[in-house]
C-alpha cells in the first residue's frame, strides 16, 4: 500500500492535523458522509436500541473498506444488527450460518455438469456460493473447522474466489461481518491468527445499560417485530455508488506526519511488550491508519487527530496480539496491554 505524500503532511502554520486550507472539492462529499452516518444510525435505531459504539465500529469498517468481527454473548442482537446495516445500505446481503459440517464449497460455490438440451453436450458451470454478495454475515464463524474457515481467506484478502483453476471476482464493495460467541467452547474451533489478522476491527458487543434494556422490553410489549422491514419503517440511505464515493472521500482524509510516526511507534511497541508473546503485524498499523481516517470522516473532519488513533487502538489491535501466559494469570487482557503501550508513548501535540 502506497500512501499519497501530499495527503500525509503537516501544513505550514496550522495545528497538528488541521489543514490550513481544506480542499474545497471534498467538502460536499464529506458532508454527505457525515449525514450518511447520522441517517444510518437513525434508521438502525428503529430496530436496534442502543449499541451506538458497536454500530460506529461497523460503519468505520465499512467506510474503510474492511471487515469486522463482532464478539459478544448470545442475545445481544449481533446478527440483527448486521442485517439491518445491510438493508440501510441497500446492498446485496448474504448470511452464512457456520456449522461443524459446513464445507468450503458451501461458501465459495461449486462446479456442476450441465447438459445442453439442443446439442446434448455437457459442460461444467460454476454456481456461485453465498460469498458472492456485498455484505456477507459469517454467523458464529468459529463453529466450523479450519478448512472451511480458510475458504474465506482469499475472499477477505483479495476480493475474489478461485475454483477449478478459474478466478471469479467478488462484487464491489465487499465486506465480511462475522459474529462470535466468546463463552462457547463445545463444537467450536479457534480462529487462526492469519484469519483474525484479516479483520480490520474486532468490536466487543456488551450488555445494554438498564434504561436501554427497559426500552427494549417496552418495544416488544407494544408488539414490535424487528424482522418485519415495513413494520420497522426502515429505508435505504446509501446505495452502492454513494458508498464507493464515501470510501474515496475517506482515502482523501489528511494525516499529519507526526500521527503517522505515532501510529508506527504504537504498533512497534506492541512487539516489544514483555506482556505479549506476539505483537501486532504491519497490517495492524495499516488498519489503524485507515480506520482513523474513516472515524475522522464520519465525524465531519477531513483530518485525523491523536484521539482518533487512541480510540481505535484497542479494536484495531486486540485481535492481533497474543498474551504471555503470565499476563493471563495476572488477569490482564489484550485491551489492558494495548492501553499500557499507548499510555507510555508521547502523544503528538
Amino acid at each position: 500500500m502506497t500512501a499519497n505524500p501530499s495527503r500525509i503532511s503537516r501544513p505550514s502554520g496550522s495545528p497538528l492535523g488541521h489543514p490550513a486550507s481544506p480542499p474545497q472539492g471534498d467538502v460536499e462529499l464529506l458532508e454527505r458522509l457525515t449525514r450518511a452516518r447520522a441517517d444510518l444510525l437513525a434508521q438502525v435505531g428503529r430496530r436496534i436500541v442502543g449499541q451506538t459504539d458497536v454500530l460506529d465500529g461497523i460503519l468505520t469498517a465499512v467506510f474503510s473498506g474492511g471487515h469486522a468481527l463482532l464478539l459478544g454473548v448470545p442475545g445481544l442482537a449481533k446478527t440483527l444488527m448486521v442485517q439491518t446495516v445491510a438493508q440501510t445500505l441497500d446492498l446485496k446481503f448474504s448470511r452464512i450460518q457456520f456449522t461443524p459440517d459446513l464445507m468450503p464449497t458451501d461458501i465459495t460455490g461449486t462446479e456442476i455438469i450441465e447438459e445442453d438440451q439442443a446439442t446434448g453436450k455437457r459442460a461444467f458451470r460454476f454456481v456461485r456460493g453465498p460469498v458472492f454478495a456485498n455484505i456477507v454475515l459469517a454467523d458464529e464463524v468459529n463453529r466450523t473447522p479450519p478448512k472451511t474457515q480458510a475458504a474465506l481467506l482469499q475472499a477477505m484478502q483479495e476480493h475474489q474466489v478461485t475454483a477449478a483453476g478459474q478466478t471469479h471476482p467478488l462484487p464491489a464493495p465487499f465486506f465480511v461481518l462475522a459474529t462470535q460467541n466468546p463463552i462457547e467452547q463445545e463444537g467450536t474451533y479457534p480462529l487462526p491468527e492469519a484469519q483474525l489478522d484479516r479483520f480490520l476491527l474486532k468490536v466487543l458487543v456488551t450488555y445494554a445499560d438498564e434504561e436501554t434494556e427497559r426500552e427494549i422490553l417496552r418495544r416488544y410489549h407494544r408488539g414490535f417485530d424487528p424482522h418485519h422491514l415495513e413494520a420497522a419503517g426502515l429505508r435505504p440511505v446509501l446505495g452502492q455508488e454513494e458508498l464507493l464515493a464515501c470510501r474515496r472521500e475517506v482515502q482523501a482524509v489528511t494525516v499529519d506526519e507526526a500521527l503517522v510516526d505515532y501510529t508506527t511507534r504504537l504498533v512497534r511497541a506492541t512487539r516489544e511488550s514483555t506482556d505479549l508473546v506476539l505483537g501486532s503485524s504491519v497490517r495492524g498499523a495499516i488498519t489503524l491508519l485507515l480506520a482513523s481516517k474513516a472515524l475522522a470522516a464520519v465525524r465531519g473532519r477531513d483530518y485525523v487527530v491523536p484521539d482518533d488513533v487512541k480510540e481505535l487502538a484497542r479494536p484495531a489491535l486486540r485481535h492481533r496480539v497474543l498474551l504471555q501466559p503470565e499476563a493471563e494469570i495476572q488477569g490482564l487482557t489484550a485491551d489492558d496491554v494495548v492501553e499500557r503501550v499507548f499510555g507510555g508513548l508521547e502523544v503528538p501535540r
